[in-house]
């Protein structure tokens, strides 16, 4: 199943906003990965497509700054 597939079936949208697929293939491929959008950009699509897509465990780490 694509993440465009997984987008679709779980959350019913047509397609991602800017940047969300260009994270989600950097994750896919292997690589480190730091996402950093807006608030209400839609990053956890960004970390729950790939997770539902790879075998094991996913970490996330949020970073907060004040």
């Amino acid at each position: 199943m694509s993440a465009l597939d997984i987008l679709k079936k779980y959350w019913g949208y047509s397609g991602f906003r800017d940047l969300q697929e260009d994270i989600i293939n950097s994750v896919l491929e292997g690589r480190d990965t730091l996402g950093l959008m807006p608030t209400g950009g839609g990053k956890s699509i960004t970390f729950q497509v790939p997770a539902l897509m790879l075998d094991g465990l996913t970490l996330v780490s949020r970073l907060s700054y004040r």
